[in-house]
């Protein structure tokens, strides 16, 4: 009896411990009145104080869909047709690395969110940085054809 108490206990910490690591959630939305295929030309809008290149990612990423993309720390170009801002979480867990990443497609003259996307990975799940902006990127598009 005492024998299958421990192997119970053991199992039930093993479920415990792992099972708050092992998260991830990927999302995107996108505003019913919003034309996303309309959008051809881009600006991200970096954050001042991440070093990472996230905004190089990202502006990659939409270059590939064929949007012209342009980045920088300043007010966007007054020719675009759509501002990209994004907020980068990053954790440690031996090394740093992405935990969640919420990127932003917004009206130039209004700055209304005409789309957004998220993706949160824990240690156990984590993506590197152009992995979650794929991602990302991918499912606010994936929103877009519904």
């Amino acid at each position: 009896m005492s024998r299958l108490l421990k192997l119970v206990s053991i199992l039930g910490a093993v479920a415990v411990l792992t099972s708050g690591c092992a998260v991830n959630r990927a999302t995107g939305s996108v505003d019913p009145s919003a034309n996303l295929s309309g959008l051809k030309t881009m600006y991200v809008k970096k954050i001042p104080e991440e070093s990472r290149g996230v905004n190089v990612l990202i502006a990659d990423k939409l270059a590939s869909r064929g949007v012209a993309v342009t980045t920088g720390e300043g007010s966007p170009p007054g020719n675009v047709d759509a501002v990209v801002t994004y907020i980068d979480k990053w954790m440690w867990d031996i090394t740093m690395y992405l935990l969640e990443l919420t990127i932003t497609i917004r009206d130039p003259k209004t700055d209304f969110p005409l789309a957004t996307g998220n993706s949160f990975h824990t240690s156990l799940t984590r993506l590197s940085p152009k992995e979650m902006v794929n991602e990302v990127i991918d499912n606010i598009y994936k929103g877009a054809d519904k």
